[in-house]
C-alpha cells in the first residue's frame, strides 16, 4: 500500500482553509444582488429544488446557487443540556462568516438559563437570543417559528423523531445529536423525514463525529483498500463505570422525574447501548459499508439494580453478523458495552483480516506477526471530531453544499436498537423484522405537559419492569 498520510494531515484540525470559506471578491453591489438568493439557501433551498429536482442533483444546484459566503448563519438550539451547550458553542466556533444563536428552548427552566450563561461566557458577542428562550414540552416549536436558519437539536433521543420532522417541516437546516431515535417506529419516521430533508435540499448531519475525524478516516481508507486482506471479524466495545443519577424530588410528576433521569429510561435513552455504543458500532458499520443483518447476544442488570436505576440493562453483549459484501463474506462483530465500576475499560474498535489487523480507534495497522505496519501521524485526539463536526457542516454551507447524514445516521442507531432487542428478548433478530417493528415505546407526540401520562411506571414499591430475556417481546 501507498502512505498516504503526510499530505494531508496538518489540516484535518482546527479551522477551515481559507480556500474553502472566502469566495471571490465581488463588488459591494453584487454582494446586495446576491443577498436574496443568499438568505433563500440558508432558508433551506425549497426554491431552488422547485419543480422535482432530483437528489443527485442538489450539490450541483446549490453550487449554482449563491451560497452565503460570509453571510450571517443564524442558528437555534434545541435541548440545552451538557451537550446541547457543547454543541452551540462549536458551531459558534466556526470561521468563514458570522454566526449568531437566535433561539433556545428546553423542557426545562434551569437548563435555559445554565446553558445560555455558558454559551455567552465563551461567545458574548454571537448570543442574541434575549427575547428567545423558550420553556416547555412545545419549546422547541417556537424555535422552528423563529428566523433561525439551522437548528441544532441535542434533547433526549425519544424525542429527536418528532422533532427532526419538524425541522424539515419547518426548512430548517439540522444538526442532530445521536442517536435518531429509540425503537424502530422512530427510526422511520427519521428515515421518511429525511427523506424530505433531501427534496428541500436542507443539510442533515448526525453526531457521530469520528467521521470527521481524520484518523479514522485515514485508517478506514487503508482497511477498504485491502491493508489487512478480506475482513475475517471485527470487535467494539464501550466499557465504563457509567453516568450520574438524579434523586427523586417530592413535587415532581412521574413523567418530570423520569425526563431529568432520561438515561434510566428506554423510551428516552434507548439504553446505553443506543446512547453511547452506537459510536463504536457505527464505526464498524462505516468500514463494512453497510449495516448488520442479524445479531443476537444477552445481557441484564448485575449491580445497577435501584430503584434510581430505571429499567436499562448496565451490560450487554452482541454478535453481529453483516452479509457478504466486497470486504468480507458473513463477517462477525463482537460487541460489548457496560456500565460496572473497577472493571476493565475500553472505548474503541478493531478489525481482522486475512493479512493482519487493526486497532481502527488507535489507526494501527498491524502485521499478522503483531509487528507495526502503519500508524496515522496525525496529532488528534476524538474530542476535537466534536468541533471538527461544526467545521465541516458550516464550510459545506458557505460553499453552497448540503451534506446529508441522516440515512447513516439511522442505520447505525438501528443497529443499536437491534442489538437491544436481542439482549432484552433473548432471540436472534434479523434486520428487517427489527427495522419494521411496530412495538413504539412512547407516544411523545401526545405528551403535553409533565401531567401527560409517563409511558413506564414503577410498582407499588418504587421499581420500574426490567426486560427479562426468554419472555420479554421485543420485536
Amino acid at each position: 500500500m501507498t502512505n498516504k498520510k503526510a499530505s494531508s494531515a496538518s489540516r484535518q484540525i482546527g479551522e477551515p482553509n481559507a480556500s474553502e470559506t472566502v469566495g471571490p471578491i465581488v463588488s459591494d453591489a453584487a454582494k446586495t444582488a446576491d443577498a436574496a438568493s443568499r438568505r433563500n439557501f440558508i432558508k433551506g433551498g425549497g426554491i431552488m429544488l422547485a419543480g422535482g429536482a432530483i437528489a443527485g442533483s442538489q450539490v450541483s444546484i446549490a453550487r449554482g446557487a449563491n451560497a452565503f459566503g460570509s453571510d450571517t448563519i443564524k442558528i437555534g438550539l434545541v435541548g440545552c443540556g451538557g451537550r446541547g451547550t457543547g454543541a452551540a458553542i462549536q458551531a459558534l466556533n466556526t470561521s468563514g462568516g458570522d454566526v449568531k444563536l437566535v433561539a433556545m428552548a428546553d423542557i426545562f427552566e434551569d437548563q435555559v438559563q445554565g446553558a445560555y450563561r455558558g454559551i455567552k461566557g465563551k461567545h458574548e458577542d454571537k448570543v442574541d437570543c434575549d427575547d428567545a428562550k423558550f420553556v416547555g414540552l412545545d419549546a422547541y416549536k417556537k424555535v422552528l417559528e423563529t428566523d433561525a436558519d439551522l437548528v441544532i437539536l441535542a434533547t433526549p433521543p425519544g424525542f429527536r423523531p418528532i422533532m427532526f420532522e419538524a425541522a424539515v417541516n419547518a426548512g430548517k437546516h439540522v444538526f442532530m445529536e445521536k442517536p435518531v431515535a429509540t425503537d424502530a417506529p422512530g427510526i422511520r419516521r427519521v428515515l421518511a423525514a429525511n427523506e424530505i430533508a433531501k427534496e428541500k435540499g436542507l443539510a442533515v448531519q448526525v453526531g457521530l463525529q469520528r467521521h470527521h475525524e481524520f484518523r479514522y478516516k485515514e485508517c478506514i481508507e487503508r482497511l477498504q483498500d485491502g491493508a489487512i486482506g478480506d475482513f475475517i471479524m471485527a470487535r467494539a466495545y464501550w466499557n465504563g463505570g457509567g453516568v450520574w443519577v438524579r434523586p427523586r424530588k417530592p413535587e415532581q410528576t412521574e413523567l418530570e422525574y423520569q425526563m431529568r433521569n432520561w438515561y434510566y429510561f428506554t423510551w428516552l435513552c434507548g439504553d446505553h447501548i443506543d446512547e453511547q455504543h452506537i459510536h463504536n458500532l457505527d464505526v464498524i458499520n462505516w468500514v463494512m459499508g453497510g449495516h448488520p443483518v442479524e445479531c443476537q447476544g444477552q445481557g441484564g442488570r448485575e449491580v445497577r439494580t435501584g430503584k434510581d436505576n430505571g429499567e436499562i440493562f448496565d451490560h450487554h453483549m452482541v454478535e453481529y453478523t453483516y452479509g457478504d459484501s466486497e470486504y468480507g463474506k458473513g463477517v462477525k462483530m463482537l460487541s460489548q458495552c457496560r456500565h460496572i465500576r473497577n472493571c476493565w475499560n475500553s472505548v474503541s474498535e478493531h478489525l481482522h483480516g486475512t493479512k493482519g489487523y487493526c486497532d481502527i480507534s488507535a489507526a494501527k495497522i498491524y502485521k499478522p506477526n503483531g509487528d507495526l505496519a502503519w500508524e496515522s501521524d496525525a496529532e488528534e485526539v476524538r474530542q476535537k471530531g466534536w468541533q471538527q463536526e461544526h467545521h465541516d457542516l458550516f464550510s459545506a454551507l458557505r460553499r453552497g453544499e448540503v451534506p446529508n447524514e441522516g440515512d447513516y445516521g439511522a442505520h447505525s442507531t438501528m443497529t443499536a436498537i437491534m442489538g437491544r432487542m436481542a439482549t432484552y428478548g433473548g432471540k436472534v433478530v434479523k434486520w428487517d423484522e427489527a427495522i419494521n417493528s411496530d412495538i413504539l415505546l412512547a407516544d411523545t407526540d401526545a405528551m403535553t405537559s409533565f401531567d401527560s401520562e409517563a409511558p413506564v411506571k414503577p410498582d407499588e414499591d418504587g421499581y420500574y419492569p426490567v426486560a427479562v430475556p426468554g419472555e420479554t417481546k421485543t420485536v
